[in-house]
């Protein structure tokens, strides 16, 4: 395998085609550069300059390698402030999943602003249940995430960043659905409802039923979801009625969201990261913290 010093030489050699100018040029003498050159010449088994006893030439191999060994340099380059710049949080990649609704509020306002103070970082994003969320930073495939609320898991560390109220989300058609003011749960405890499974997101799903028993009632699930999203969904659709989070009631034309009275109970978004996150991850919670913990900031964008 060529290795970079070889390259270096080389292109050295190949643009000066004089072997005592690109010794000067690398700062070093030239017996140790010949050698080098003749050595890499074995080692890929073929002639890439034609000397002469005051010049050089390139070899047809020698004109084809000189490219490749430019790029590779330039990659090496490339690769070293890649490097430096995630080490210090200006540049890099980062992998991050969010739940649906938080691709509403408050990832757009959180990316944007990131972006616009790094501009060189990668981003790449996916939508993930709360409970892929511990796996993905774990394994790696992400590096930081945004979930609905989640039990302490061990290499990881969670990040309150707001506590969601709860709306009722109603079919357009139904009785409540166009009334003023806040609505009594304990209302739509005969009616059909829409629900997740607990193994989706148990916080979440724990919330959603200590919200319906402090209401006086246990409901009856007719249809089960997997999302925020698929829950607002299915009651477009008519099927039922359910309750979500405050920040996930942006507009659907077929879904009414009323507040509730007497609601106490809430479901925290909090973003996550392993245990010893990288400059990008951490640079990303100490943005998403202050965003979502400052309202003058997110006046116009909070749904």
């Amino acid at each position: 395998m060529v290795e970079i010093r070889q390259a270096r030489y080389f292109v050295a050699v190949a643009e000066e085609l004089h072997f005592g100018r690109a010794a000067q040029r690398l700062q070093m003498s030239q017996p140790p550069l010949s050698q080098a050159i003749k050595q890499l010449e074995q080692q890929l088994g073929c002639e890439l300059l034609h000397r002469t006893q005051r010049s050089a030439a390139l070899s047809p191999a020698g004109v084809v390698f000189l490219d490749h060994c430019r790029a590779l340099i330039r990659h090496a380059e490339e690769a070293e402030s890649a490097a430096r710049q995630a080490a210090t949080g200006r540049g890099g990649r980062l992998s991050l999943g969010a739940v649906a609704s938080a691709f509403s509020w408050p990832l757009p306002l959180v990316l944007e602003q990131f972006h616009e103070a790094l501009p060189d970082v990668e981003i790449r994003t996916q939508e993930i249940d709360t409970h892929e969320a511990a796996a993905g930073l774990l394994d790696r495939s992400l590096d930081w995430a945004i979930v609905r609320q989640t039990a302490p898991v061990r290499g990881t560390t969670a990040t309150s960043l707001y506590a969601d109220r709860f709306v009722a989300a109603l079919p357009v058609h139904h009785p409540a659905a166009e009334a003023s003011g806040p609505l009594d749960l304990a209302d739509l405890a005969g009616a059909p409802w829409v629900w997740l499974h607990r193994h989706i997101s148990p916080d979440y799903h724990d919330a959603m039923a200590a919200l319906c028993r402090a209401a006086g009632f246990s409901p009856v699930p007719n249809h089960w979801a997997r999302s925020v999203t698929s829950q607002i969904a299915m009651v477009e659709c008519g099927l039922g009625v359910t309750v979500v989070p405050a920040t996930a009631s942006t507009s659907h034309p077929a879904v009414r969201f009323r507040p509730l009275r007497h609601a106490t109970a809430t479901i925290e978004l909090t973003a996550m990261t392993r245990s010893h996150p990288g400059a990008l991850a951490e640079r990303l919670t100490a943005l998403a913290t202050q965003l979502t913990t400052a309202p003058s900031q997110v006046t116009g964008k909070r749904p």
